[in-house]
C-alpha cells in the first residue's frame, strides 16, 4: 500500500486521471441530493375546438390559423423552460378539459412534449362546442385529481358556442379553482369566417350564424342539452359566422376565478405573465450532481497536462525567451560591426 501512495505520489499525471475517471464513473450513476426549493409544474391547456382553425395569426409574414400558432407558442414556451420543471398537455372542446398526461419533467420527456404539440388537431376534439366557463369546473376537478399541484396556463380565442345568455351563464360565485391561472388569448379583433372541415380536414364550407345561437326553446342547462346547436354550413358570405378574440370576456372571466390575463400576440409577454405565477408548491427535490462531478473530472484531467510547477517554469520559459533573444541581437550587431 504504501509503495501504491509513493509511486502515485511521484507520478502526478496518472494519479490525477485516475481521480477523473473515478469521477465519470460515479457521475454516471447520476447520484442527488435532496434539496428544498420551489417546484414549477404546469398544465398547458390548448383550445381545439373549430374556431381555432381561423386564418387570422401570422408567423414570419406568413398567415397561419390560431392552432398553428398556438403550436409554436407552446414549443417556444416548453423550449424556455428550465430542467426540472414539470409540464402536462391539456385538450379543451366541449365543457371540459382532459389533460393527456399527468406532468412530467420537461428535459428528460422534451421529445414526448414537442410531438404530443406537433399532433394537436381540431380533429382529437369530443365535442364541437365551445364552453370556456363550464370548463372551469372541470378543470378544477382535473388539477385535483394529480399527485401534485398545477399551475394553469390555457390558450383560447375566447369562443363561447352557443353564445352566452342569461339561462345559459354557470354562475363561478365562490369558484376557488382558478386562483393565478393565466388565460393567453389566440386571435385577431378582425372577424373571419371559421372553415368547415370534413373528417380529412378538406373545407366544406363555413360555419353559419345560426349555429352559434341556442336552439329555440332551451333555457336550461343539462347534460344533454348544454350547448347543442344547429349544425348547418352558411349559405353565403353574408351568413357567416365571423370568429374573433374575445378579450374582454377572457378578461373578464379571469377576474371572475382570481386569474389573470395576457394577449398571446407576444411570447415574451406570456414568459414574463408566466413568471409571475407562484410555484405549484416548495418541496424537497433530488439536485442532481452529475454535472457538478463531470465537470470536476474535467478540471482534473487538464491539471494532469499542467506543468507542476506552472508559475515557476513560465517564469522560466520567458527568461529562456528573453536570453535568446539577447544573444540574437549581440551576434546581430556583433555581424553589423564587422561589416
Amino acid at each position: 500500500m504504501k509503495k501504491l501512495f509513493n509511486y502515485l505520489r511521484h507520478r502526478r499525471d496518472i494519479t490525477l486521471l485516475a481521480a477523473a475517471l473515478l469521477l465519470l464513473i460515479i457521475a454516471m450513476f447520476r447520484p442527488t441530493v435532496p434539496v428544498k426549493r420551489d417546484i414549477y409544474s404546469y398544465l398547458l391547456v390548448v383550445d381545439i375546438t373549430q374556431s381555432m382553425n381561423v386564418k387570422d395569426m401570422s408567423l414570419d409574414g406568413k398567415p397561419v390559423t390560431r392552432m398553428q400558432y398556438q403550436q409554436f407558442l407552446l414549443h417556444r414556451i416548453i423550449g424556455e423552460m428550465p430542467c426540472g420543471t414539470q409540464v402536462s398537455i391539456g385538450l379543451f372542446a366541449g365543457v371540459s378539459v382532459a389533460a393527456l398526461y399527468t406532468p412530467i419533467e420537461v428535459c428528460e420527456n422534451f421529445a414526448a412534449l414537442e410531438d404530443s404539440i406537433d399532433h394537436l388537431d381540431w380533429r382529437n376534439g369530443w365535442s364541437g362546442n365551445s364552453r370556456i366557463r363550464e370548463s372551469m369546473l372541470t378543470l378544477a376537478k382535473l388539477i385535483r385529481s394529480f399527485p401534485e399541484p398545477a399551475q394553469v396556463v390555457y390558450f383560447t380565442d375566447g369562443e363561447e358556442t352557443p353564445k352566452l345568455h342569461v339561462f345559459n351563464t354557470r354562475d363561478l360565485t365562490g369558484f376557488q379553482g382558478g386562483k393565478d391561472w393565466l388565460f393567453v388569448g389566440v386571435g385577431s379583433d378582425k372577424g373571419t369566417a371559421i372553415p368547415k372541415l370534413d373528417d380529412k380536414n378538406q373545407l366544406i364550407g363555413y360555419w353559419s350564424g345560426e349555429s352559434f345561437a341556442m336552439q329555440p326553446g332551451v333555457a336550461q342547462i343539462s347534460q344533454d342539452n348544454i350547448g347543442t346547436r344547429e349544425d348547418s354550413v352558411a349559405s353565403d358570405a353574408n351568413d357567416r359566422y365571423m370568429s374573433r378574440l374575445d378579450e374582454k370576456y377572457l378578461q373578464s372571466l379571469a377576474k371572475e376565478v382570481s386569474g389573470n390575463y395576457v394577449n398571446g400576440d407576444s411570447l415574451q409577454n406570456i414568459l414574463a405573465a408566466m413568471k409571475k405565477q407562484p410555484p405549484a408548491r416548495r418541496d424537497k427535490a433530488a439536485f442532481e450532481l452529475k454535472w457538478i462531478i463531470a465537470g470536476l473530472a474535467g478540471l482534473l484531467f487538464l491539471a494532469a497536462y499542467l506543468p507542476k510547477h506552472p508559475i515557476k517554469e513560465s517564469k522560466g520559459i520567458y527568461k529562456h525567451f528573453v536570453m535568446r533573444r539577447k544573444r540574437h541581437a549581440a551576434k546581430s550587431s556583433g555581424t553589423l560591426k564587422s561589416s
